[in-house]
């Protein structure tokens, strides 16, 4: 936070003219009430309009200062009219109320002007359409880095070129998600030689799915999480298991290569979320 806010106090305009020196000292003092804020979170209002529209709040201010752009990706398709003529320019909060007033009108054109606003809002409850994430690629200058709104979350943002990564599974809660090609086939950054990595086992990344679903689901009811495995672990337990399948007879306990089988002993810990969030785009 310290940080930050040097980081903002050294934004001071170099002209020296009076008006400018009292924007900016008005700017400073909105921004020092702002920034205790950032440690629970900004209040910023979408509108459907474009990715960089947001209705004005004292807390975008931050981003202004430090000339941070902030996107989000939730649009209106222009290719709907219906939607376009019930969304129209307002925010979300603006939406939400047309939508409760023009379900008590008694003129049925507001009626079912409401009910496509509705519909609209549950059919992208995502808060990222297609053509959003579009006018995101559109928008976003390359290597620039930004901030991504997203159901109420901002992650650090970059655009990235990168023709082999198109899509990125969503199947945990813990960010470990595996990035596809335009035909859905697992993409794999090149390694430190220059050649690319080997694909994960199937069974592997099954048995990831299943340890992930098992601690979202502790967590949910409020219990502790489950021990969970590293992909080390999980891969030396499934290699384990197979050779277990194939070898049914135990093994001296001094073979080595019954030895190299076992899974590893190291201490099991769950996984920890980052607080950076970091989304490819």
């Amino acid at each position: 936070m310290a940080h930050l806010g040097n980081c903002i106090l050294a934004t001071q305009p170099r002209d020296t003219s009076e008006g400018l020196q009292l924007n900016f000292q008005q700017n400073i003092s909105d921004t020092m009430t702002v920034l205790p804020k950032l440690s629970t979170g900004l209040d910023v209002n979408v509108r459907f309009t474009g990715v960089s529209d947001f209705e004005y709040t004292p807390e975008c201010i931050v981003f202004d200062l430090l000339n941070i752009p902030l996107y989000h990706g939730w649009l209106v398709d222009p290719q709907s009219p219906e939607q376009v003529q019930a969304v129209g320019k307002l925010s979300y909060n603006q939406l939400v109320e047309k939508i409760i007033t023009c379900k008590h009108a008694s003129d049925s054109s507001l009626v079912s002007e409401g009910l496509v606003a509705e519909q609209f809002l549950e059919s992208t409850a995502s808060q990222l359409t297609f053509h959003g994430l579009c006018e995101l690629t559109a928008r976003a200058r390359e290597g620039e880095l930004g901030v991504f709104f997203r159901n109420n979350h901002f992650s650090t943002m970059i655009k990235h070129k990168e023709e082999g990564v198109v899509w990125e599974s969503l199947h945990s809660v813990d960010g470990d998600s595996c990035f596809c090609d335009t035909d859905f086939h697992l993409s794999h950054p090149p390694g430190r030689d220059g050649a690319a990595t080997a694909p994960p086992e199937p069974r592997l990344q099954q048995r990831q799915v299943e340890q992930d679903f098992m601690v979202a689901l502790s967590l949910q009811r409020g219990q502790d999480p489950p021990s969970v495995l590293s992909d080390l672990e999980l891969a030396r337990q499934l290699q384990h298991e197979e050779y277990q399948q194939h070898h049914p007879h135990p093994h001296h306990p001094h073979h080595p290569a019954a030895a190299q089988l076992l899974p590893a002993q190291a201490e099991r810990r769950p996984r920890q979320r980052s607080d950076s969030d970091c989304t490819l785009l």
